[in-house]
């Protein structure tokens, strides 16, 4: 099957060096060019592209605006282009709030050391997104109140729940179970593609007063991270900041694993505390959430609730192995709210979830069952 590509630039020498570079792919081929986001907009509902690239900044109307339209108008995955700056991270994040399901350096030196790379670099990324569902994680139509200066306490009271785990590579939890709050020393949540606003939809829903250190690990670029928690710490109770070596971990706090290295954490009389070490080259994933899920699977045996959301690939599935080997409980996405299903597939398919949730069933487990 030939995947469809409608590609959207201001730029003709990135319109031609992109279309050159996807058409050398037996898969993959280029149907239509626009210069701005208008023109997308209307050869996306003329041509019904099976994945759209998108520019952010471009004429007549700029990308973020055109994403929209797509969206409402005929939902199609798009894969933005951005620059690895703090405002490329800060308009990228706006593009995938609007609907966009991943992105990629405009700058292609940073991205391939050489021709071959690039070119199987673009091809599996539009691959990728072309297996996507696009509005499978929207953004809430009311953005949620800010952090407020008093804590708050209200809580749900839970309902029983029985402790068996569920079945491999279930759809998702059945509807009514709850188990008895538990107390963890730590949550660890880990994602990829579709993951920052899946991030966002789970960290709005929670309180500020809420009983757990968070730590998150994104995939995402060294540049982008800061942009990234800052945006949550703005639409969150919880704080959310990028972690620094040395942090303690802290109740009602979210420390997001920095781009381009790892993030390791470490138990010290009880208390957690982060290190961050460079990046291995050996690891495709930088942050990795096996990396960081094996860390407290030895700090933490059997205190921590890990949570694994949409993404590509399978990072996190070792890393959940070792949790479960040392009495420690996890979660994963369900495929239907899911932008990837890969990451959550294999962790529910290897049997390691103790609960398969929808994206939305994941901010009030987290408030009831966790002590």
């Amino acid at each position: 099957m030939t995947v469809s590509v409608l590609v959207v630039d201001d730029s003709g020498f990135f319109r031609k060096r992109l279309t050159e570079i996807l058409n050398a792919s037996d898969n993959i081929q280029v149907v239509g060019v626009a210069t701005n986001g208008r023109e997308g907009v209307e050869l996306a509902e003329k041509l019904k592209p099976d994945v759209i690239t998108m520019d952010y900044e471009m004429p007549v109307m700029d990308g973020i605006s055109a994403v929209r339209e797509i969206m409402k108008c005929r939902p199609t995955p798009v894969l933005m282009f951005s620059s690895l700056t703090y405002e490329g991270a800060r308009v990228t994040l706006d593009a995938l709030d609007a609907g966009a399901v991943d992105f990629l350096p405009k700058n292609f030196e940073e991205i391939a050391r050489d021709s071959s790379q690039l070119q199987q670099i673009l091809k599996d990324r539009i691959l990728d997104v072309a297996r996507s569902r696009p509005g499978a994680t929207p953004a809430p139509t009311v953005p949620p109140s800010p952090r407020p200066a008093t804590r708050t306490t209200a809580r749900p009271a839970p309902a029983p729940r029985p402790q068996k785990p569920v079945a491999p590579a279930p759809a998702r939890s059945t509807a009514g179970k709850r188990a008895a709050p538990q107390s963890y020393s730590v949550v660890a949540i880990g994602t990829s593609t579709g993951g920052p606003i899946a991030l966002q939809r789970v960290l709005t829903a929670l309180p500020a007063d809420f009983k757990a250190p968070i730590v998150l690990i994104q995939h995402m670029p060294a540049s982008f991270t800061p942009a990234f928690a800052d945006r949550l710490n703005k639409l969150c109770r919880v704080e959310v900041r990028q972690a620094e070596d040395g942090d303690l971990l802290k109740p009602g706090v979210a420390l997001l694993a920095p781009g381009g290295k790892q993030m390791m954490i470490e138990n010290r009389g009880g208390q957690g505390r982060v290190r961050i070490l460079p990046g291995d080259e050996r690891l495709h994933y930088k942050p990795c959430v096996d990396v960081t899920f094996g860390s407290l699977a030895r700090s933490f045996p059997g205190k921590t609730l890990g949570i694994i959301l949409t993404g590509m690939g399978a990072d996190g599935k070792e890393g959940c192995r070792m949790m479960k080997q040392t009495g420690s409980v996890v979660w994963s996405q369900d495929e239907q709210s899911s932008v990837i299903y890969g990451m959550p597939m294999v962790v529910a398919k290897a049997g390691l979830s103790d609960e398969v949730l929808s994206l939305e069933e994941f901010g009030p487990r987290l408030v009831e069952g966790v002590r």
